[in-house]
């Protein structure tokens, strides 16, 4: 797996802190952030088991909207996405590079944010995927999500197209933490400092004023005194060239395409779409709403990761 090569020490650590999870109990999921839509047809439960049934190596890709039955809102989801909630847009790479006040806000409202966000469990989906693989049906995991899900349902054959929010890095000399870590030292560094949330966003933030966070503290790197950074693509940024390269060539070895929960609308992870598309894989499309693949994939289904998956028998 690629990011255990490039992180074996911190990723170990993320997957212990989170073995617990992998009972997780059926309760209801979560529907605050996500799209009202109808039922899955049988229909289209048969022609998504025909699918499954077909594929030996299966690849998957999933985005968002595999996570919203977790409690954790996304961005473009009609109606309840953040952009559909607020004028409030995520943070750019060249801006946290370059601001102190950028930082300071970014962090004072993750550090607010991160108890509730780092414990959302894995729903259904992420369980049904997971156990996939251990039949052998799904060859390779590609999520576009930070949020260590899939991590905590148990997948290994994963990458994290996009990082991982649960893990920290030094931008000057490379030092990792955990995120957990790291909220040790926030509340170190602001024993009195409090704040009350305004709404919630996707990736671990939640809504707070300038005013909140004028005082709030950032800790520097321990060993150089350097800037910290979740080990997360910051829209503006670019995916390594290293994982692009790998992950194409986990999909050279598939058969086929699924995606989970997302509209595509990145081309990081589009890219990957378009390459299933030249090489003449079936792909099929897994989405509440439009996609950039609706044109060209194979099947199109409008229904809940969730609600559809675990219909789907694999043997």
């Amino acid at each position: 797996m690629f990011s255990a090569r490039k992180w074996s020490g911190v990723f170990r650590a993320v997957r212990l802190h989170h073995f617990r999870s992998r009972s997780i109990s059926r309760a209801s999921p979560n529907l605050t952030f996500v799209p009202a839509c109808l039922p899955p047809d049988p229909a289209e439960v048969e022609e998504l088991q025909h699918f499954v049934s077909n594929s030996k190596r299966l690849f998957v890709m999933t985005g968002a909207g595999i996570s919203t039955e977790s409690g954790i809102p996304d961005y473009r989801s009609e109606g309840v996405g953040l952009y559909a909630r607020t004028d409030r847009r995520p943070i750019q790479h060249a801006e946290f590079v370059r601001s102190a006040s950028a930082r300071q806000r970014y962090w004072a409202r993750n550090f607010v944010g991160w108890p509730q966000f780092s414990s959302h469990q894995p729903n259904k989906a992420h369980l049904v995927l997971r156990d996939w693989e251990k039949l052998g049906k799904l060859h390779w995991l590609v999520t576009q999500n930070v949020d260590a899900l899939h991590t905590k349902a148990g997948s290994q054959r994963v990458t994290e197209l996009h990082g991982c929010i649960h893990r920290v890095f030094c931008l000057a000399c490379g030092d990792r933490i955990l995120r957990s870590e790291l909220q040790e030292h926030f509340e170190a560094l602001n024993p009195t400092w409090k704040a009350e949330a305004f709404g919630v966003a996707p990736d671990g933030d939640v809504f707070l004023t300038d005013e909140q966070v004028r005082n709030f503290q950032v800790p520097a790197c321990r060993k150089c005194g350097g800037i910290l950074k979740p080990d997360v693509t910051f829209f503006g940024d670019t995916v390594s060239q290293e994982k692009v390269h790998f992950v194409h060539q986990r999909l050279a070895e598939s058969d086929s395409m699924l995606i989970a929960g997302s509209s595509m609308q990145v081309y990081s992870g589009y890219r990957f779409a378009l390459a299933a598309r030249e090489k003449k894989l079936p792909i099929a499309v897994l989405n509440i709403g439009p996609t950039r693949l609706d044109h060209f994939a194979s099947l199109k289904l409008n229904s809940r990761c969730g609600e559809l998956l675990p219909l789907i028998v694999c043997k």
